[in-house]
């Protein structure tokens, strides 16, 4: 169990907190914080680029007619998520910096890498699981920001002409260019990935470190004691649960065939770090967004962890 513990804890998590640390002790200010500002959205075009590129039309187009999957995984991703945070947001006593970030969490995209990579050691659907999650990625950019909006509007969240330009110019139009130009840096992108790896990583830890900086200067961990911490954590593993014990569920209950009930089961019960934290920030003020993206960051940790142990006690009982 303890090797198996090793293998699930994903390392960019103590690179996560490592950044969280950092801005808490020296935050970025002033002309400093600007320039951080800048070079974490040139990254976050630059991230969302390489998502696009590195889309195969061709998987995607291999799984496409497995309507049942990905209307599940839709359902999953941007209906039960969503009723659920709403609920855990209407808990009596919530403290409201808690309740704001778990509902927002609830809000996002799955992820792409590593839905695919756990339905793959599961004996999965790939290709749906290809599929699903990218489409996932793509319509999050836009429902996202609908749902946030609507749910979250009396927590700081804005739509406004500026957000969706935003949005469009630096998360949905780099997509759109990256993956046109695959056919001209598909092979770099296959050839180099862990150097990919590292920008796409970089990106993300350059818009946490700016996030948390503008969260500290405003006064966070006066606001969050470490009580409301240990609260964040025990709902991001109570919420995990239920979502995978529901598309589990669910996958039995429609009949799908074990690959597709396991993509279902990692496709429908993840949350996107990547998108996630873009668009918190184009969401909601920068002293907001510190705040808004912890419970994400806790999140993203325990799916990784929890899915990894799944993912291979699945495929150990396909083998049987």
């Amino acid at each position: 169990m303890l090797n198996r513990l090793r293998g699930a804890f994903d390392p960019y998590i103590l690179l996560l907190l490592g950044t969280v640390a950092l801005a808490s002790w020296l935050p970025a200010r002033g002309g400093f914080a600007q320039a951080a500002e800048g070079a974490a959205n040139a990254g976050i075009v630059l991230l969302f680029f390489l998502h696009g590129a590195k889309l195969s039309r061709e998987a995607i187009i291999e799984g496409a007619g497995n309507w049942r999957v990905h209307l599940s995984v839709f359902a999953a991703t941007f209906m039960l998520f969503p009723l659920l945070g709403a609920g855990i947001a209407a808990i009596p006593g919530l403290p409201a910096l808690v309740a704001s970030g778990m509902l927002f969490l609830t809000l996002l995209p799955s992820t792409v890498q590593s839905s695919i990579a756990f339905t793959s050691i599961a004996r999965g659907n790939v290709a749906a699981a290809v599929c699903s999650a990218s489409f996932s990625n793509i319509v999050g950019l836009l429902v996202t920001p609908l749902l946030a909006a609507m749910l979250m509007h009396g927590q700081g969240a804005s739509l406004s002409a500026a957000s969706v330009e935003k949005i469009a110019g630096q998360l949905l139009l780099p997509f759109v260019v990256g993956h046109m130009a695959r056919p001209l840096v598909g092979g770099f992108i296959a050839r180099n990935k862990g150097l990919v790896g590292y920008v796409d990583r970089g990106s993300i830890l350059m818009v946490v470190y700016t996030a948390f900086s503008a969260a500290v200067v405003g006064g966070l961990w006066h606001r969050l004691p470490a009580s409301q911490l240990a609260l964040v954590l025990g709902l991001c593993a109570g919420l995990l649960g239920l979502v995978l014990a529901a598309t589990w569920g669910l996958g039995r209950a429609m009949g799908l065939p074990r690959a597709d009930a396991i993509t279902l089961l990692f496709c429908g019960s993840k949350k996107s770090l990547a998108s996630g934290v873009p668009m918190a920030g184009v969401l909601f003020a920068p002293a907001q967004v510190g705040v808004v993206i912890l419970p994400l960051m806790l999140f993203h940790q325990i799916q990784l962890m929890a899915c990894a142990v799944i993912a291979r006690r699945l495929a150990s009982a396909d083998g049987d």
